[in-house]
């Protein structure tokens, strides 16, 4: 027998139909499931799926057999769901993940969901029902996780067999559960690996997941404190696969992960990675940049992202020094979150005294980490009166990462057509307005077109990794000019229905969202471009037209139309803090050839209207945009009046008044085009200011 397969049997679960699925000898078992947390089991869409339209219409149409009795689930999040219940797809591609609620499971048994990243290769067991040998049974086996294919975990040795779909893959260095089984083929098998929970936080209702892992926690500690608990449960097996190792070791981790379920959520990876990455740069080097982007979406995830850090002479274990500083940090990081909110609020008030029993248990277990941290954790701890954000719990300020800013923002690249009419894409993350981490791109390209609908999921990803609490990504669109009109503002992370959320306002309304020149990148940045910038960081900011006819005659049929060279003339003699200004779309036409000659001349910033040509407001629009960047006062304030204009522009319920102060503005879009912002050719001469983001 394997040496996890008697902790995993507890937890294990066959799913069928009700009533006659309960049968053993039946004709109605449809796969295999794990209890993740007390009343709810994980598995395959693909396996709830031969339950047909009731399981999609929220139904408790699932038949649970486990050790612990039989009774009923309902499926509360999966992916993929069918949009219709009675059309069930023809494949169910990855990540092929369901997550069951069994409201009367509540003292079931739960595996131990690993918080690490796949470490590839690994020894590996399957587990799970079957009925392969003609009697239905539990099967297990014992293989290899030899790769990944971007989705897929792939396995060797022994395969899934019918009917252990959805059945747990164990880690057995770690003792963890890295997957479920999905299928065979000929030569090898694929499971799902256990990271795919993530993308169900992403659904609407996914919220829930936090409460599920808040509950897989508390469990998992319970049973460790518990005498009663046979053998001690996961974590006792995990400690006996570390004897003698030294490290974060997996009792401390379950007293941790357990206080750690006590406390709010973070509100994304990037709030989780903020923390990882300061306690990276702090044991390894400060000038630490990991080359993988992590999308970690707990408290215990980042943990996971902090086992095996080894000192620069590759023998130091650093875990120990790494975890607990870190947790010292969330701990302050929820403290400073809930310093102006927890006199009023009861919830937050507990969620501190939380905080502050945390605090002790992290102090008490530094004893083991290097002079040096410890030092630096009772800092980061160190309680006092004079910062206090409430009677429970305080901190004094130490110095620490500059606050006030998201993690990083996000860019995204669109090149010129390459064929026919497609336009290659990437979305990064650009941290500090210098270093770029990769996240997706298409070479191929898409139809402009299909641009909104292609980029919405890796925009709404990077968005997700570049937030830190309440402090947001900006958007910068690096795109070729005859792009500059497509409508980016207005673009939503989730498809338009009636709910007013974060997701569902439109990009514009919530960040700063600029457009940059793509074809600037190509060479180094002239004197005058730079000596603009400078000025334009100092302000003040004022008006220049980017047509010179525009504001007196606008530009409709019979305008008098200025050259090029002329434009061109004009705005190289225009003065430092000038924002060339035009009331019309600018991708095509005279305002194509305007806007190339601003480029041209060095101008980084122009404001101009998308909107079709049939303006009779040109010269209004002028003068409001003159009085705009006079109140702005440089770049900075330039991007918090133009957010709220949108968020008023865009409002449907907004009063007559408030329209009229915004029409002027309606579909207004912005070069901000720092010459020393990345891609660039060359080192920079000075870091570019942080686009600073609103708070949520």
């Amino acid at each position: 027998m394997n040496a996890f397969d008697e902790i995993v049997r507890p937890s294990l679960v066959r799913i069928a139909a009700p009533g006659a699925g309960y049968d053993p000898h039946g004709t109605h078992y449809w796969g295999s499931g794990f209890f993740i947390a007390p009343g709810w089991v994980l598995t395959c869409a693909h396996v709830v799926g031969k339950g047909e339209a009731a399981v999609w219409r929220g139904e408790r149409a699932l038949g649970i057999t486990w050790q612990g009795g039989v009774t009923t689930g309902e499926v509360v999040l999966a992916k993929p769901r069918p949009a219709d219940p009675d059309e069930p797809p023809y494949r169910w591609e990855f990540p092929d993940i369901a997550l069951v609620r069994v409201p009367d499971a509540q003292d079931a048994a739960c595996v131990w969901l690993s918080e690490r990243p796949l470490d590839i290769p690994a020894d590996v067991s399957l587990h799970g029902w079957s009925r392969e040998t003609g009697d239905l049974g539990i099967r297990h086996g014992v293989g290899q996780a030899h790769a990944t294919d971007g989705k897929a975990l792939l396995l060797r040795g022994s395969l899934p067999v019918e009917g252990c779909s959805g059945g747990p893959v164990v880690d057995l260095k770690h003792g963890a559960v890295i997957g479920m089984n999905k299928g065979r083929g000929e030569h090898e098998g694929a499971a799902v690996p256990i990271t795919a929970l993530r993308e169900l936080h992403d659904l609407r209702g996914g919220g829930i997941l936090h409460t599920v892992l808040r509950e897989h926690d508390r469990h998992h500690l319970r049973r460790f404190r518990s005498t009663s608990a046979a053998g001690g449960g996961w974590t006792k097996a995990q400690a006996d696969l570390r004897k003698g190792a030294p490290g974060f070791l997996p009792a401390a981790r379950a007293h941790l992960f357990g206080r750690f379920a006590e406390l709010p959520p973070p509100t994304g990876p990037g709030e989780v990675m903020v923390l990882v990455d300061d306690v990276k740069r702090r044991v390894l080097h400060r000038d630490y940049q990991s080359p993988i982007e992590h999308d970690p979406r707990t408290w215990r995830d980042g943990v996971g992202l902090l086992h095996d850090l080894r000192g620069r002479d590759g023998g130091h274990d650093l875990d120990v020094d790494a975890v607990l500083l870190y947790a010292a940090k969330v701990v302050r990081h929820l403290a400073e979150q809930g310093r102006s909110r927890a006199r009023a609020d009861g919830p937050q008030r507990a969620a501190l005294g939380e905080l502050g029993e945390l605090g002790e248990w992290i102090t008490t277990q530094g004893e083991s980490a290097h002079q040096a941290i410890r030092e630096e954790i009772a800092q980061v701890l160190d309680f006092g009166e004079a910062a206090s954000p409430a009677p429970e719990f305080a901190f004094h300020s130490v110095r620490e990462r500059p606050s006030g800013h998201a993690r990083a923002d996000v860019l995204v690249e669109i090149d010129p057509v390459h064929y026919g009419d497609r336009y290659p894409w990437r979305v990064k993350l650009l941290y500090d307005g210098r270093t770029v981490s990769p996240l997706s791109g298409d070479d191929r390209g898409v139809r402009r077109a299909d641009l909104r609908e292609t980029l919405r999921e890796p925009l709404a990803d990077a968005l997700r990794r570049g937030d830190s609490g309440e402090h947001l990504a900006a958007v910068e669109a690096l795109l070729p000019r005859e792009l500059f009109d497509e409508p980016l503002d207005t673009w939503r992370l989730s498809p338009e229905d009636d709910l007013f959320d974060e997701h569902s306002m439109a990009l514009g309304e919530r960040r700063i969202v600029v457009i940059r020149d793509r074809r600037r990148r190509d060479r180094p940045a002239s004197p005058e471009w730079r000596r603009r910038w400078q000025a334009a960081v100092r302000g003040p900011l004022t008006v220049v037209p980017l047509r010179g006819e525009v504001p007196a005659s606008g530009h409709g049929p019979g305008a008098r139309r200025e050259s090029r060279r002329a434009t061109y003339a004009r705005l190289s003699d225009a003065g430092n803090g000038t924002v060339p200004v035009y009331c019309g779309p600018v991708g095509s036409g005279d305002g194509l050839d305007a806007m190339a000659a601003a480029i041209a001349a060095g101008h980084p910033l122009a404001l101009w209207r998308r909107g079709g040509q049939d303006h009779s407001d040109c010269r209004e629009f002028h003068v409001r945009a003159d009085e705009l960047l006079a109140r702005a006062d440089g770049v900075d304030g330039l991007h918090r009046h133009i957010r709220s204009l949108r968020i008023i522009s865009m409002d449907p319920d907004a009063t007559p008044d408030m329209v009229s102060e915004a029409a002027w503005a309606a579909s207004v879009a912005v070069l901000f085009d720092p010459p020393d912002r990345p891609p660039y050719d060359g080192v920079p001469l000075h870091a570019p200011p942080k686009l600073s983001g609103p708070s949520a």
